[in-house]
């Protein structure tokens, strides 16, 4: 058998550096979603930035990413949300607090097991049952949506991970925040 190591050593380098080169586009791609969608604190560019050179770095030593969540190992499974996965909840005052409960299924054959569930910022705090949900059973995700300092249209994305294909679910809470009457407004100079 006859084997050219440096014709391999070529292809694995090649597609190693593809591989960088994807990751690195992507990290880019999420750090602008993360700029665009922020709550609006002035410093979400700066922790975009930075979370996408950690990312960089970590991929450039081989590391897997610090903040991506785990994803179940093994066999997967399927979710249904018995009424979708968004709420509108309307209009509602700045400095309110709403919460809707997403009521869903295992509808496949094996437990599903939520390993995350993450707000798109710190005013969207979802809570999801830790203990796997045997297949046909039933199971619920509160997510509270605070309105504090918030005003205008408020689209916020909740991100499960679970052993299912694909591994993460999206689920959405959306409405109109009525600005607070009695907030004074920024002086201007």
């Amino acid at each position: 058998m006859c084997t050219n190591n440096g014709v391999t050593q070529f292809f694995i380098n090649q597609y190693l550096f593809n591989m960088k080169t994807k990751v690195f586009l992507f990290t880019i791609s999420l750090a602008v979603a993360g700029m665009i969608s922020s709550c609006g604190s002035d410093s979400a560019a700066d922790q975009a930035k930075n979370a996408a050179k950690a990312e960089v770095e970590n991929i450039n030593a081989g590391k897997p990413a610090a903040d991506a969540p785990a994803v179940p190992m093994g066999p997967t499974t399927t979710i249904s949300f018995d009424e979708g996965t968004e709420h509108e909840f309307g209009t509602i005052d700045e400095g309110d607090v709403v919460a809707h409960v997403f009521k869903f299924k295992n509808t496949g054959e094996e437990p599903l097991v939520l390993t995350n569930a993450k707000g798109s910022c710190g005013c969207t705090v979802p809570t999801w049952p830790k203990e796997p949900i045997a297949p046909g059973e039933t199971g619920e995700i509160n997510v509270e949506f605070n309105s504090k300092g918030k005003s205008g249209k408020q689209n916020k994305k909740v991100t499960l991970t679970a052993n299912t294909n694909p591994a993460q679910t999206f689920l959405y809470v959306k409405g109109e925040v009525t600005p607070d009457p009695n907030k004074k407004a920024p002086a201007t100079k």
